[in-house]
């Protein structure tokens, strides 16, 4: 569906539960939050599932939307979610009575919704999600605050590759609502925990180098986590650490999950394909920035997303 027809079927919904992904970035809880709020303003009865994955940084943008137990919703939409394996356990039943209204911009979104609303060459989700909106009338600034997160978070406050013009004449018309985007920008890009730089320091000292410096694998233990008592938030974004560092094109986060196995994050520069390379570790996301989830240890993590590399650089 184009987004005037998007727009169109979610105008003719009265009762609305939107769905974020597992561990939301600010897309996903900005898109959700914006759209919220969006729909509240055209009278709807609109909700947001709670996610226990939510870190305190963006908590509050989802707080005013949050569903209370027990909602039965008439239609059910999901935003900037990919793939079937990223429902959290509270959306998965849900995903079993079936998924009304996708809205992404992953190129690898897998089709589990009935209709959906999917374009990969927006820079977020949220540019997506705004241009929905705008065709109800005005964006307000109770909608405009959260889909600047949105969209200045997916595109690293627009410093990665997939931004674009329109990601920024987006940006502006965000602005232009009086949202005080200032201290969403020191909030999200310049404010660090000390334990976050911490973090850094410590990952640096570790962190492995191949082609020449061109490939950086950092890899985030429980130990590590433990010893310096690093909490989901401290680790926000932290595949792109790596990325920062002169001369990197391929950048490799692993971290060990609680549960058993690592998650990947991969991100890129040079031209290699992060999506093909997750895709053969059971993955997706975009061409520049992936990610996926592999059974084993942190060293057997590092083989494994290595040897995809190698097969993607052999075949292309």
């Amino acid at each position: 569906m184009n987004v005037l027809e998007t727009a169109a079927l979610l105008a003719q919904q009265e009762d609305i539960l939107i769905i974020t992904h597992r561990r939301p970035d600010g897309d996903t809880a900005g898109c959700a939050a914006g759209l919220c709020a969006a729909l509240r303003q055209l009278g709807k009865q609109a909700w947001v599932l709670p996610n226990s994955d939510i870190t305190a940084r963006f908590a509050p943008y989802l707080e005013p939307y949050l569903a209370p137990a027990g909602v039965v919703p008439a239609f059910v939409v999901s935003v900037d979610v990919a793939g079937r394996g990223l429902f959290t356990p509270e959306a998965e039943q849900w995903l079993e009575r079936g998924i009304d209204l996708a809205i992404d911009h992953h190129p690898s979104y897998e089709g589990f919704a009935k209709d959906c609303c999917v374009d990969p060459g927006r820079a977020a989700c949220g540019e997506l999600v705004y241009d929905i909106i705008r065709q109800w009338g005005p964006v307000g600034p109770e909608a405009a605050l959260p889909l600047y997160v949105a969209v200045t978070t997916d595109c690293g406050c627009f410093q990665y590759g997939n931004t674009t013009p329109a990601t920024h004449r987006v940006a502006a018309e965000l602005m232009d609502t009086g949202i005080d985007y200032t201290a969403v920008n020191k909030q999200l890009f310049r404010t660090k925990s000390f334990r976050r730089l911490a973090l850094e320091g410590r990952l640096s000292a570790g962190m492995e180098f191949h082609d020449g410096g061109k490939i950086a694998i950092a890899a985030l233990p429980l130990s590590m986590a433990a010893q310096l008592g690093t909490t989901e938030e401290d680790m926000e974004d932290i595949a792109a650490f790596p990325g920062q560092i002169q001369g990197v094109e391929t950048a490799v986060t692993i971290k060990e999950r609680p549960d058993g196995g690592c998650k990947l994050s991969v991100r890129t520069t040079g031209g290699l394909n992060a999506t093909k390379v997750c895709a053969l570790l059971g993955g997706g996301g975009h061409a520049a920035a992936a990610g996926c989830a592999v059974s084993g240890t942190v060293e057997q993590a590092k083989r494994a997303v290595l040897d995809a590399i190698r097969t993607v650089q052999r075949d292309g």
